[in-house]
């Protein structure tokens, strides 16, 4: 699969292909934030395999950086699959995964139709 573009709802979003290259820092997420800004996109879909473990270990402050990045580029970022492991180590990343969630920004997903049922126009 290649990184695509798709109409959901009104809203471009930027899919990312699982089997990229990972997002290991900045400089990383700057890469997607490119190509999907490029294609017009308002959100980046990247799915949980192309993140390292770091940036579920919020002491690393790389899920901070990284979405800080996205936020400085105003391009959604929605974290697609199961985090569960990452969620049963850590209460603070369950907090930080709820509060993300109930924001704008930064969304954490279990697949695709999850995101579009985010993304759907409120009734």
């Amino acid at each position: 699969m290649t990184n695509t573009v798709r109409d959901i709802h009104g809203t471009p979003v930027f899919f990312c292909a699982a089997e990229g290259p990972p997002l290991l820092g900045e400089r990383d997420a700057l890469d997607v934030i490119g190509e999907g800004s490029y294609a017009g996109a308002s959100w980046a879909a990247v799915p949980v395999e192309r993140f390292g473990d770091d940036f579920f270990r919020l002491r690393t402050k790389l899920a901070g950086d990284i979405v800080q990045k996205f936020a400085n580029y105003r391009l959604g970022l929605a974290v697609v699959g199961d985090i569960s492991r990452h969620l049963e180590a850590s209460s603070a990343l369950r907090d930080f995964v709820r509060e993300s969630n109930r924001g704008t920004q930064l969304w954490f997903v279990t697949d695709e139709r999850a995101l579009a049922e985010r993304l759907a126009p409120s009734a």
